[in-house]
């Protein structure tokens, strides 16, 4: 017997050993981490415990947001089932309503997650996490306010953890072309506008735009003028805008319809002129950046673009960004146009919330950071960690935001957002008045129940 308890004792020793070198970065070999946090994890014993996970993560996210569970496991000794899905939306709402869903649901959408908790099917997270929110991320109160929603009980109380974010108010350029032309990056809308007008003065094209996507053709468009809801608009405008309190007929939405009309439909401002913007590919639109002659100097565009540069294009070298700026007359901030992940307690297990907790620490954010395709508006972690000079770029401009919203289009209903809104802004960009697009469009939802 005495050997058969030794040799269980080896193999679970071996397990162990196997599990810290699962490790993505080993603890307490790269300073640049915040170690302390993940020492603190230990604090929690969970040995013996188990959490469900299910997100919308397939291939390589999958294994990235796995290394990060991977801390969470060592530290605790929880053991973490996660479990991705492309058709997340479809079955969250399945396994929800069979009774059966999983402790902790990751969702793209907060519309979808608004919906759930208003059903009953979420838990309310830990008291005073809202407060840490807005303590400990950039526009904190914004995200805060991005993962509460009305419950059952009709009262409104915090529901999902914000987590992994991406980035839309972008603006790229070439810098080779910038320095050749002599003009600098704008800081304010007034400057780029005004290189706008120069760059057009010089005989040159200042924007490639093109709203083109199959089916989804309009959506880029949607992008602008949501930035310039939050640029044009105070946050509560915009709030009110996507929950229809405020009209899309209304002269504050059609002023930023026009703010985009100012860029887009002027032949002088864009590649090919106003009239092909509605027909270029949103794919194609950037490739007049590389041209020689360039065939324009500026795409606003999110931060997945790149993937349809030229092959091997170096970000920070090739092609460079810098955000999409604000008004200096207007006094609104630095507002920050994205979406993101946010994580939601489904069930009673305690373990669950004691995964919410991990995700407050720097680590949790760190791992990840240091490889691929996350930011963070965690404040208390070392951005020196970011695996390459564009994430980190991009990292402190969400540090930088003062308010931060979700994509509009994706909180409003499918048949607006994801309809007459995108071929609304067809219309708009072939000629037809801000007046009678918003008109349009409110028709649709005003049909709506």
């Amino acid at each position: 017997m005495k050997s058969l308890y030794t040799s269980v004792a080896a193999l679970a020793l071996l397990a162990g050993s196997a599990a810290a070198q699962d490790l993505k970065f080993a603890p307490g070999a790269d300073a640049r981490f915040n170690w302390a946090s993940y020492e603190a994890l230990k604090s929690m014993d969970l040995k013996g415990q188990s959490i469900t996970i299910l997100s919308p993560w397939l291939g390589p996210d999958k294994a990235l947001v796995e290394s990060v569970i991977a801390y969470f496991e060592a530290a605790t000794g929880a053991k973490v089932n996660h479990s991705g899905s492309d058709s997340f939306e479809q079955q969250i709402v399945i396994d929800a309503e069979a009774g059966s869903p999983p402790d902790i649901a990751v969702f793209p959408q907060p519309g979808l997650a608004a919906d759930l908790a208003r059903k009953g099917f979420l838990r309310p997270l830990s008291a005073g996490t809202d407060a840490w929110l807005a303590a400990n991320y950039a526009a904190g109160q914004s995200w805060a306010d991005l993962g509460s929603y009305v419950g059952k009980d009709g009262s409104t109380q915090l529901y999902a953890f914000p987590f992994k974010a991406d980035l839309k108010s972008l603006v790229w350029y070439v810098p080779e072309n910038f320095s050749d032309a002599g003009y600098e990056v704008p800081a304010t809308m007034e400057e780029l506008k005004a290189l706008t007008e120069k760059i057009a003065a010089d005989g040159g094209t200042p924007w490639c735009i093109g709203l083109g996507s199959g089916g989804a053709t309009g959506w880029p468009a949607t992008d602008w003028v949501e930035d310039f809801m939050l640029r044009v608009n105070t946050p509560a405008d915009y709030d009110a805008w996507v929950k229809n309190e405020l009209k899309f007929s209304d002269p504050k939405v059609l002023a930023a319809i026009d703010e985009f009309g100012w860029f887009a439909r002027n032949d002088k401002f864009v590649s090919g002129g106003a009239g092909a913007v509605a027909s270029t590919d949103f794919r194609d639109s950037p490739k007049g950046l590389f041209s020689s002659p360039p065939q324009c100097y500026m795409h606003r565009q999110a931060s997945f673009i790149p993937s349809f540069f030229p092959e091997g294009t170096v970000i920070g070298e090739d092609a460079d960004f810098f955000y999409f700026p604000a008004y200096a007359s207007k006094d609104l901030g630095s507002p920050v146009l994205g979406a993101g992940t946010m994580f939601a307690v489904m069930s009673d297990n305690p373990a669950a919330n004691a995964f919410i907790e991990f995700l407050k620490s720097p680590i949790a954010h760190e791992v990840w950071m240091a490889q691929t395709g996350f930011l963070t508006p965690y404040k208390g972690v070392n951005t020196e960690v970011y695996g390459d000079a564009t994430l980190r770029k991009m990292g402190d401009i969400l540090l930088g935001a003062t308010t931060f919203r979700f994509d509009g289009s994706d909180l409003m209903p499918g048949a607006v957002g994801a309809g007459v809104f995108w071929t609304g802004m067809v219309d708009y960009a072939g000629g037809k008045p801000a007046a009678d697009v918003g008109a349009a469009i409110q028709a649709t939802w005003d049909t709506l129940k």
